[in-house]
């Protein structure tokens, strides 16, 4: 119960105001609640199960600097892929992924060299415990960004769909250039 609990608190935590909560926001503005729930929920058990493995398994054998930089990549490439999904108009309502693919490849890339990834490694490292921690790591990413859902649902109907994918996609590219200089500079 220890690692659960542990778990989801660190989660909920790290998670506050993160690009995955920021994510939630921006696809509940575009999809319904249900489906960015569903594949927040997805990406996060395939995400953490890797990172529980990871941790259980590997402990501190992970190159963090090299996932940083990756990570920040990442962030600028998502930012960039937000603001073409923006110019695409209608042309994006035909793509051939579906919303719950969307939202679940979406997370799982941003995740990747997250601080919650790490932490869910360090915390299975710790407790050496595969599902207590996959299940609060997991909880916990359900509470923060269902919180992210509600508050990008309530900003839908107050902002108009351009202007927060166009903030999202700054919001990325920001994260990932300041990624990328702290993680170049040190």
């Amino acid at each position: 119960m220890e690692a659960f609990t542990a778990a989801m608190l660190v989660v909920v935590l790290a998670e506050l105001g993160d690009k995955t909560q920021l994510l939630a926001i921006a696809f509940a503005a575009k999809y319904r609640w249900q489906t960015v729930m569903a594949g927040v929920l997805a990406s996060t058990l395939a995400n953490h199960f890797l990172a529980v493995l990871a941790g259980v398994y590997l402990g501190g054998m992970l190159d963090t600097h090299t996932m940083q930089i990756l990570a920040s990549v990442a962030f600028i490439v998502f930012g960039l892929w937000t603001i073409r999904g923006d110019e695409l108009g209608s042309e994006a309502e035909g793509s051939r992924y579906s919303p719950f693919w969307t939202v679940a490849i979406a997370f799982f890339l941003a995740e990747m060299g997250d601080k919650t990834q790490f932490a869910t490694i360090t915390l299975a490292a710790k407790y050496q415990s595969l599902l207590p921690v996959l299940a609060g790591t997991t909880t916990g990413m359900m509470l923060a960004d269902g919180f992210g859902v509600i508050v990008g649902m309530v900003l839908h109907r107050a902002i108009p769909e351009r202007a927060l994918k166009w903030f999202a996609a700054l919001v990325f590219i920001a994260c990932g250039v300041t990624g990328l200089y702290i993680s170049l500079i040190s």
